[in-house]
C-alpha cells in the first residue's frame, strides 16, 4: 500500500504530460473574425497614401461597385508575399483600395515601386482607427465591400494563389 502512494505523483505527472502533448498536436486557430461582416463600413476620411492622391472615405464604397479593401503595411513581410496576388486581382479587373497602417508616404512609394501598385485608391490609417473600426486584427487582411458599403467577407492573412478564386466569387456574390 505504501508503494502505491509513491506511484500517484508519477501517474499525475504522466497524465499532465499526456494532456499537454495532446493539446500541442491540435491545430490552433489564431484568426479573429470581424463582427463587422454584414454591417456597413464606419464613417471615415483618411489622407491619401500617394503624393498627389486623393483622400479615401467610406462614401467611396457606395457607388454600386463591389471592391476589395486591403489592410497592409510596408513593414509587413506577408504583405510582400501577397503583392503578386493583388496584381493578379488587379489584372482581372478587381478594384482594390489599400489602407496602409502606420506608414509614411515615402515608405509607401518605395514599397509600391518595388512590389507593384494594384490600388485604385490608397490611404494611410496612421492611428489604425479604421482598421480597428472594421474589426481587422492585423495585417494583411482583405475585406470584400459591396456597392452599398457593406462588409461582405473577411480574408485574414496574406492572399495566396489558391485564395484568388474565392475572393472573385465573393466579389461576384457581393454584386447581387
Amino acid at each position: 500500500m505504501k508503494r502505491a502512494i509513491f506511484f500517484i505523483p508519477l501517474a499525475m505527472f504522466t497524465l499532465f504530460v499526456g494532456i499537454a502533448s495532446y493539446q500541442l498536436t491540435q491545430p490552433k486557430d489564431d484568426a479573429v473574425p470581424s463582427r463587422m461582416v454584414g454591417k456597413p463600413l464606419p464613417v471615415f476620411e483618411l489622407p491619401a497614401g500617394r503624393a498627389n492622391g486623393v483622400p479615401v472615405t467610406n462614401a467611396d464604397f457606395t457607388d454600386g461597385k463591389p471592391r476589395l479593401l486591403n489592410i497592409w503595411a510596408t513593414w509587413c513581410l506577408p504583405c510582400i508575399a501577397e503583392a503578386p496576388q493583388l496584381e493578379a486581382l488587379k489584372e482581372a479587373g478587381v478594384p482594390i483600395v489599400g489602407l496602409a497602417i502606420r506608414d509614411t508616404p515615402e515608405d509607401i512609394a518605395q514599397f509600391l515601386e518595388t512590389h507593384g501598385d494594384p490600388y485604385t485608391g490608397l490611404a494611410i490609417d496612421q492611428r489604425s482607427m479604421v482598421q480597428l473600426g472594421i474589426g481587422s486584427s492585423g495585417v494583411p487582411e482583405t475585406f470584400v465591400i459591396d456597392g452599398k458599403g457593406i462588409i461582405r467577407h473577411q480574408h485574414i492573412g496574406d492572399i495566396r494563389e489558391r485564395d484568388i478564386p474565392i475572393l472573385l466569387q465573393e466579389l461576384e456574390d457581393a454584386r447581387r
